[in-house]
């Protein structure tokens, strides 16, 4: 076999690349493979953050010869790079691609996969330091990690690594995640596992931590005497579109609640950890989610809402209902909103209501996370034209239009004393430019270098499972009273709306 060429770029970056590795891609003939891992690691090496002895082994039940899989691939970068692709940096990564056709739950598979793996240490230096990417249905992943196991594929030692990465979903709900953890636990050590959730790849999720614990203003005031509530909210635009078979067995809280938005909520709410090592970002976590208030059978009534979007028209085209969608039972009960409220029983946050929502169909796409400051006494104003005080608000905006504001009050130039409502605003892009990317790219290269920081461990997981199993237990038991009944294109059901009316507050605007 000949010896793969090096990686040449023109980018130059002080961050070291990670050590020689190959990475072992389980259903590399999907469409993450080609629309984000793919893209991903082409613009590692672009930025010199992979190594010069480097490969990328494609597996997946697909029949196709190694050079078909180079050149599907060649056909995907170009068309899913998220920068203008370079034919000579290109070749050189066409020629690191190997693929391997074979059925995951076949034992045979794992043994032509070893002698592959030999040959490609052989001819890219990959020094047998491997990182098994499972981009597979959830119902492979014990199977294949026991398989590696079996031929000591897992097997580490001084001089090589050996990594697993596991999408989401990890589990269906606390039994199952419990299972998980217990089965892949007696194959692979903790540390070796990095369950992934591709929020934590995005910079301004990153930017939370530094934006608490790096400036000094905002950290004594991040607590249960000055803010007031606290609103987690990521729209969708779409729907289920070709996912109905997915989704049908999922809804709005297995595939965002419990992973992305509680991501979302441990960044902001968790105490100050040690140090950005990553047991230490973990175990403030775990803490935090320890501290949710465990929701009951009445409370569950009381402050989760569901919903599920009917037919509308939006942007002047006709949009089905969820259950006309394909592959969706007509009588469907799964919900594709989801909106709660919860409260956290520590010293930091006593009686701070923390409201999260999600859903499909909404107006607008939209990841945000909106910081409400308590009311200020009005007794000073009440000889002056303001009959009310508008209340300080944060929000970090994660997606689309990254960046951070906050709304104050300022006085409305003139004889009177008149206030109006202002905002200081700071767009990522204005400020450090925009670099394109999936999303992935740091989650890869962590990895790669050993770094578990923005991975969930098994806690952490089967914690926020322990959260949100009652509302799925409830939900089952009691089948919806009224679906569908949010409109496409709206902001979800008028429930959600009372949630918050209920304490006389009321969802934030994000038009």
């Amino acid at each position: 076999m000949t010896i793969a060429p090096t990686f040449q770029s023109q980018a130059k970056t002080s961050i070291r690349p990670a050590e020689p590795f190959a990475i072992v891609i389980f259903g590399a003939a999907g469409d993450l493979t080609k629309r984000l891992l793919l893209p991903a690691l082409y613009n590692l090496a672009r930025s010199n953050l992979l190594p010069q002895e480097f490969a990328i082994v494609g597996v997946a039940h697909t029949p196709m010869s190694q050079n078909d899989f180079r050149s599907k691939l060649n056909q995907d970068i170009h068309e899913f790079a998220t920068v203008a692709v370079d034919d000579r940096l290109w070749q050189q990564f066409e020629q690191r691609l190997y693929y391997l056709s074979g059925e995951f739950q076949d034992a045979k598979t794992y043994h032509q996969l070893q002698n592959l793996l030999t040959q490609v240490d052989s001819a890219c230096g990959t020094q047998g330091n491997y990182l098994f990417y499972l981009a597979t249905a959830s119902n492979f992943f014990c199977d294949i990690i026991t398989q590696l196991g079996s031929v000591g594929l897992l097997r580490e030692d001084d001089k090589q690594w050996r990594r697993v990465i596991i999408e989401k979903p990890f589990g269906r709900d606390l039994d199952s995640a419990r299972t998980l953890n217990k089965q892949i636990g007696s194959v692979l050590k903790e540390n070796q596992i990095y369950r992934i959730d591709h929020y934590l790849g995005k910079e301004t999720v990153q930017n939370i931590l530094v934006f608490r614990f790096g400036n000094g203003l905002f950290e004594p005031i991040w607590n249960r005497n000055n803010i007031d509530h606290v609103q987690i909210t990521v729209a969708e635009t779409v729907g289920v579109e070709s996912r109905g078979n997915f989704y049908e067995g999922t809804g709005a809280v297995r595939d965002m609640v419990q992973n992305h938005l509680f991501q979302l909520l441990t960044m902001i709410a968790m105490e100050p950890p040690v140090s950005f090592n990553a047991d230490a970002v973990r175990d403030e976590k775990s803490k935090l989610l320890k501290a949710v208030q465990p929701l009951t059978a009445e409370t569950v009534l009381t402050h989760t809402v569901r919903g599920q979007y009917g037919e509308s028209t939006v942007d002047g085209k006709p949009v089905p209902a969820y259950r006309s969608e394909p592959r969706v039972a007509s009588d469907s009960n799964t919900e594709t909103y989801a909106a709660l409220k919860l409260t956290i029983d520590n010293w930091r946050w006593a009686n701070v209501p923390f409201y999260l929502r999600t859903g499909k169909r909404l107006p607008k796409r939209v990841t945000e996370i909106a910081v409400q400051f308590k009311q200020v006494p009005s007794l000073l104003f009440q000889d002056t034209s303001i009959d009310r005080l508008t209340p300080n608000v944060l929000v970090l905006r994660i997606q689309p239009d990254e960046g951070i504001s906050f709304q104050f009050g300022a006085k409305i130039p003139g004889p009177t004393v008149r206030m109006g409502s202002v905002n200081m605003d700071f767009c990522y892009a204005d400020y450090f430019g925009t670099t394109p990317s999936t999303g992935y790219e740091t989650l890869l290269y962590d990895c790669a270098i050993g770094d578990a920081t923005l991975f969930q461990r098994s806690d952490n997981v089967e914690l926020g499972w322990s959260v949100v199993t009652p509302i799925l237990d409830v939900w089952g038991a009691l089948p919806a009273r009224e679906f569908p009944n949010y409109a496409a294109g709206s902001w979800g059901p008028k429930d959600a709306d009372e949630l918050l009316w209920r304490d006389g507050r009321q969802w934030r605007s994000s038009d």
